[in-house]
């Protein structure tokens, strides 16, 4: 048999040629311009990377130099402030040091005389100056300033004058023959430690310290005294004396049975000072405090620049919630829970400006909270 062999087309021949040549010419070019691509896109993110490392630096550099600035002239400033701070308290010390020396010499140096006059007098001549400028306003509902803070709307307008009677007796029965004696043994206590009736007043840092612990011993005694009280045997006999005000007024504030008077109103304040043994001018601030503040979280007002009273008057209106003066121990045992749920804790905050909150805040128009 004879073999054939098929030869290829010579127009096929041809074009396969020159696809050869083709494939051989343009692959090594598309390679290279790959390659050099690359080479170009591979230096290019180089350069783009250095240049962003370059700016987190440079704002690292600025932030670091920034903070350091800021706390060299934070510190500055907090030298300079405290310095003048400094100088104002050292001014003022040397102003009631004087004053102090002065009163003591005045009396003598009986201390007995300086005691009645410092943790008496003048908290007692505190408490009726605020409570008598109330008091017009409760009766008269004038002036308009004070009365259009009222907490309750439409309670206490005017107030029961035969009511207010029996509460300043009550009152005044409460200071002459209760809180006055009581004096008596805690001058004894005072003169015992030695420092109260010292002719050096103790520095202001000090008496801020002082303060602190006044007021959380205060908090403490007065929470579980004041929760013991509203157990039902001793609220029906003790306590419901002073809860006849469901809206409280200033005066009120000292409205209590003997009994609750001695162990819930004073033993809590006259205690921080006879286990600090204070000086006797810590005793009068801290006594004068007191029944300032107690007079404005009963007063039934609140009014711009003064402590909310919103807190202890939701006591007076719902009997079973916050029994503290600070409101710690009642956030802690959870006796606040339903005040917190009400628009008057909302309210609870130093009024800063002339619209009472009663009108900024205002109670549900369905039911009153």
């Amino acid at each position: 048999m004879t073999s054939s062999v098929n030869l290829p087309h010579p127009f096929h021949s041809t074009m396969y040629s020159s696809f050869l040549k083709c494939c051989k010419s343009s692959i090594p070019k598309r390679l290279a311009r790959i390659i050099k691509m690359k080479r170009v896109s591979g230096y290019s993110s180089v350069a783009e990377q250095r240049k962003q490392e370059g700016k987190v630096w440079d704002a690292m550099k600025i932030s670091a130099f920034v903070l350091v600035m800021g706390l060299l002239i934070f510190t500055a400033l907090m030298n300079s402030v405290s310095w003048y701070i400094q100088k104002i308290w050292e001014t003022s010390g040397y102003f009631w040091q004087a004053k102090w020396l002065k009163l003591y010499y005045f009396f003598e140096g009986r201390e007995w005389a300086i005691f009645l006059f410092g943790a008496a007098l003048i908290p007692s001549l505190v408490f009726w100056s605020f409570n008598g400028i109330l008091i017009v306003a409760d009766v008269t509902g004038k002036p308009t300033f004070i009365t259009r803070y009222r907490i309750q709307l439409g309670k206490n307008d005017p107030v029961d004058t035969k009511k207010l009677k029996q509460v300043i007796y009550t009152v005044l029965f409460n200071q002459f023959f209760v809180t006055l004696p009581m004096l008596l043994p805690m001058f004894y206590i005072m003169k015992w430690r030695g420092n109260t009736f010292s002719k050096e007043l103790p520095t202001f840092h000090w008496f801020f310290v002082e303060l602190s612990i006044f007021t959380l011993i205060e908090e403490i005694l007065f929470y579980y005294s004041h929760r013991l009280v509203h157990l039902p045997f001793l609220y029906k006999h003790i306590h419901k004396k002073h809860h006849e005000w469901t809206a409280p007024i200033g005066v009120v504030s000292m409205y209590a049975h003997l009994v609750e008077h001695i162990f819930s109103n004073t033993l809590p304040v006259m205690t921080g000072p006879m286990i600090m043994g204070s000086h006797i001018a810590s005793v009068t601030v801290w006594f004068s405090l007191a029944l300032l503040t107690t007079s404005i979280s009963h007063c039934g007002y609140h009014l711009p620049l003064l402590p909310s009273p919103e807190f202890h008057n939701f006591h007076h209106l719902k009997f079973n919630q916050c029994y503290g003066v600070l409101g710690l121990l009642d956030y802690l045992h959870g006796t606040d829970t339903l005040f917190r749920q009400t628009k008057a804790f909302k309210r609870h905050k130093v009024l800063l400006s002339l619209t009472p909150l009663s009108e900024s805040i205002p109670d549900s128009p369905k039911k009153a909270e």
